[in-house]
């Protein structure tokens, strides 16, 4: 009997350590004795995890805004630069999340000559808007 997707969850968050299961679902050896504890096959080094971070999430974002976001940088003042981020880019919309109410209302006041500039330099992106959120 498999284990159900429920025990399978649980395995994967508890991580560290599994247990045999008998034929009951219940904890323990297959014969019902209480089982062996067994660990992790082997540690993960950090630079592992670090370059895997960076190759699965960092790079496509850097490859998917690249030029958007040098050009973002660019026309943005840069005290209001500092507190400003594009996360997300589809569709036409470009999306900038802003750490304060304030900085948002400022980038809006502007926002029309932002996205002009920016269809001027990044044509290829086809910007129709700029969207600003908190966050």
């Amino acid at each position: 009997m498999s284990p159900s997707p429920r025990d399978k969850c649980r395995r994967r968050l508890n991580g560290v350590r599994h247990t045999k299961m008998d034929r009951g679902g219940q904890p323990g050896r297959a014969d019902g004795a209480w089982g062996e504890q067994r660990r992790i096959e082997r540690a993960v080094r950090l630079g592992e995890v670090l370059e895997t971070v960076m190759t699965e999430q960092i790079r496509p974002l850097q490859a998917k805004f690249g030029e958007l976001a040098d050009a973002w940088s660019e026309v943005v003042p840069k005290e209001l630069n500092e507190h400003c981020k594009i996360v997300d880019a589809r569709g036409g919309e470009l999306k900038v999340c802003v750490d304060s109410p304030p900085y948002m209302y400022e980038l809006q006041l502007c926002g029309s000559e932002l996205l002009k500039e920016l269809q001027r330099q990044c044509p290829r992106a086809r910007l129709k808007r700029i969207k600003f959120v908190v966050g």
